[in-house]
């Protein structure tokens, strides 16, 4: 019986082999910045529109924010969204 080379191996390990991992990382926390800038919105009770407006955009440009698969934004658009909803933006490199 020939041993498993991925037994015991995470799933980090696996992705990382397969070359996905960063991507992977990516969509993820694009998902969860998306995710908490809609959250800050319903707190403030902010439509879509309202929310362009004040960060000074397109509407367009905040459905690409929010839109979770979508990982073409900037630093700046993210800031200004996070500055709507009373929020700081804060980026660690590890």
């Amino acid at each position: 019986m020939s041993a498993n080379p991925y037994i015991g191996s995470s799933l980090d390990d696996l992705l990382a082999e397969d070359g996905t991992l960063e991507k992977i990382n990516l969509l993820a926390t694009k998902r969860v910045i998306a995710w908490q800038i809609e959250q800050g919105m319903i707190e403030k009770k902010l439509s879509k529109t309202e929310m362009a407006k004040a960060m000074n955009t397109s509407r367009s440009s905040l459905d690409r924010l929010l839109d979770p698969n979508n990982l073409s934004i900037t630093l700046t658009t993210i800031e200004s969204a996070a500055k709507v909803i009373g929020k700081k933006i804060h980026f660690e490199l590890v």
